[in-house]
């Protein structure tokens, strides 16, 4: 894809932090940091502060996602959330495969696929995480590893909806260890994930 197409987006995941007084107070305080950002702007926070943030965002920049959603538009599923409830509300955005949903409650490259599938079809945009873990890379698997879970990840994705599709590079094992990625880690990862996504869908689309 050309350059000039291309819009950067810096989101923020709060994980499992703020109560909804907290959400309001801090999304007040980003907003006029960021009103005149030359990026996109989004917040993707626990399901119990969206309604907040969505309120205390709305008229602004920041666009507003939810940290996960379920494969099913409804059904026997305690505790989760569908991609169609989010919508509903007027959320915009949901994060999926982040590595905390990989490493503690057993996702997998399928369940993502499916996910992802789900929150198309509901008219979201998706925020798709891909990384490897200190072990993987020092196995010199990182390429191997990020193609897989990106093409699984895509499988029944057209092109035409992969547009809304942000894919993230997450590198694993730099997240609270004190390790920090260089750009250049970075940028090659990124460069294996467009050539992946150019395989599958032509240069133009990576």
């Amino acid at each position: 894809m050309n350059k000039q197409l291309r819009k950067a987006v810096i989101a923020g995941n709060w994980k499992m932090n703020k109560t909804p007084a907290e959400a309001k107070e801090l999304v007040e305080a980003v907003r006029p940091l960021v009103k005149d950002a030359g990026c996109g702007v989004v917040v993707c926070v626990p399901y119990v502060d969206l309604q907040t943030v969505l309120d205390a965002a709305k008229g602004s920049n920041i666009g507003v996602g939810a940290e996960n959603c379920h494969w099913a538009s409804s059904g026997a599923f305690t505790g989760e959330v569908s991609a169609p409830m989010l919508t509903s509300m007027g959320v915009q955005y949901v994060i999926i495969g982040h590595s905390e949903r990989r490493n503690y409650f057993g996702e997998t490259n399928e369940t993502v696929n499916k996910r992802i599938r789900a929150a198309l079809d509901a008219g979201l945009r998706v925020i798709f995480c891909v990384g490897e873990s200190l072990r993987q890379r020092e196995q010199g698997v990182t390429a191997e590893l990020v193609a897989m879970q990106t093409k699984i990840a895509l499988g029944g994705v057209s092109k035409e909806e992969l547009r809304r599709i942000i894919i993230a590079y997450e590198p694993i094992w730099a997240i609270g260890t004190g390790k920090t990625a260089t750009a250049a880690q970075a940028n090659e990862v990124c460069a294996c994930i467009r050539s992946t996504v150019a395989g599958l869908y032509g240069r133009a689309a990576a």
